[in-house]
């Protein structure tokens, strides 16, 4: 049986948060008055390429920290989970979701989940979708189907600095059982990327344009 081939890649993003709050602009703004700053350096993972492409939940594993002082300062994630370009009910809207399961300097567990909202709004706004996070932490660690149920710490929104998606873009690796296959990998895995951004902005550029 051949071995599978891997890919991974390390994501930087950083921003603002305010505790006892819900709503994530606000929580942002408020968080970046009182400099409540967060962060994250996550390791997303595909251990079989092949599979995450055919999987319509395109899941992958995350592996790093959260750093928020307020929080305790960098908190290793003990658990985390990544899906690129999951479908929602609406034809031209995708979602990008985070769930990161971490520990708080004074040991309280807690869930990072965040959703970048892929859609085609008027304007140029690609970018601005795929480089925001809005991002909750829950009190405990919350699977997705509990989430609706659980305590909300705090909120806000975090992004990609243009400086470090182009640091990003340095780190895709593969491992495969050949050179050809690690190539392969990559290559499906920009397919899948670029089709279904075309899948959401596409869709409204005119025929023979």
């Amino acid at each position: 049986m051949t071995a599978p081939t891997t890919l991974r890649f390390t994501e930087e993003m950083k921003g603002y948060v305010a505790f006892d709050e819900t709503d994530y602009r606000a929580g942002f703004e408020r968080g970046k008055a009182d400099g409540t700053f967060l962060m994250f350096r996550l390791t997303i993972e595909a251990d079989d390429v092949a599979r995450f492409v055919a999987d319509p939940a395109h899941l992958g594993s995350a592996a790093g920290w959260v750093e928020c002082q307020a929080l305790g300062g960098r908190c290793d994630v003990e658990r985390g989970w990544f899906n690129l370009f999951v479908d929602s009910d609406e034809p031209d809207r995708k979602l990008m979701l985070y769930r990161l399961f971490f520990t708080d300097g004074a040991g309280h567990a807690l869930t990072l989940s965040g959703f970048k909202d892929v859609r085609d709004d008027p304007g140029i706004d690609l970018w601005r979708d795929t480089s925001t996070l809005y991002t909750r932490i829950l009190r405990g660690h919350v699977p997705p189907e509990e989430e609706d149920a659980a305590e909300i710490v705090a909120a806000g929104i975090i992004t990609i600095h243009v400086v470090d998606f182009i640091q990003q873009l340095t780190t895709f690796r593969t491992t495969g059982p050949s050179l050809a296959a690690r190539a392969e990998g990559l290559a499906a895995f920009g397919r899948l990327f670029l089709g279904k951004l075309w899948d959401v902005y596409g869709r409204h550029v005119p025929e023979g344009a």
